[in-house]
């Protein structure tokens, strides 16, 4: 099932710069793959971890989310796969020093290479994770996907930070803000 979709893939790869438009591609569903994106990133088929990036890259840029599942998507073909939490992490993350006025920019790296500035259209958003649930930051990636940050990502934020005083009620803690693209985002309090 998985070789004549790559096959696929390849043409469309070609075919498009980036992404394909699989916002705009609405087949017919095909049936569910086995196929699971792990929360730590891996992407594992018929219980294998498929291990050659290139691959794993081909199957990131067809993937589609429809309300809370996930799938595969070409022109003519629409598979159903299961991800643990969201399909993207964050690996990396660069800064781009700011001018006169403070206001930088921060990019980040996806384990599937997407490159994404933290702005208005991908922002960083807080949600629980693991266990117990503690929150922590996510990303909009690209048409309702999400990448959630690696450690090593979010300690590299935490340090380019801003801490803040509590204001008025509700909070309660001091918060960390970072500033991206003439945008705030609350990191965390403590």
């Amino acid at each position: 099932m998985a070789e004549p979709l790559f096959q696929q893939l390849q043409k469309l790869q070609e075919e498009f710069r980036g992404h394909p438009p699989v916002d705009k591609w609405n087949p017919d569903f095909c049936g569910d793959m086995d196929m699971v994106i792990q929360s730590d990133g891996r992407w594992i088929h018929e219980g294998s971890e498929i291990k050659r990036q290139p691959l794993v890259n081909l199957f990131a840029s067809i993937l589609k989310r429809e309300g809370r599942h996930y799938y595969l998507v070409t022109p003519v073909e629409k598979w159903r796969i299961r991800v643990e939490d969201v399909p993207f992490l964050i690996t990396q993350a660069a800064r781009e020093e700011g001018d006169a006025n403070g206001c930088g920019q921060v990019l980040l790296t996806t384990n599937t290479g997407d490159v994404i500035p933290l702005d208005k259209a991908h922002p960083l958003e807080l949600k629980p994770f693991g266990d117990p649930p503690l929150p922590i930051p996510y990303v909009a990636v690209r048409s309702g996907l999400l990448g959630r940050m690696s450690r090593d990502v979010y300690y590299q934020l935490i340090d380019w930070a801003e801490a803040r005083e509590p204001q008025a009620p509700p909070a309660r803690l001091c918060q960390l803000w970072l500033k991206s693209a003439g945008e705030e985002f609350l990191l965390g309090e403590y």
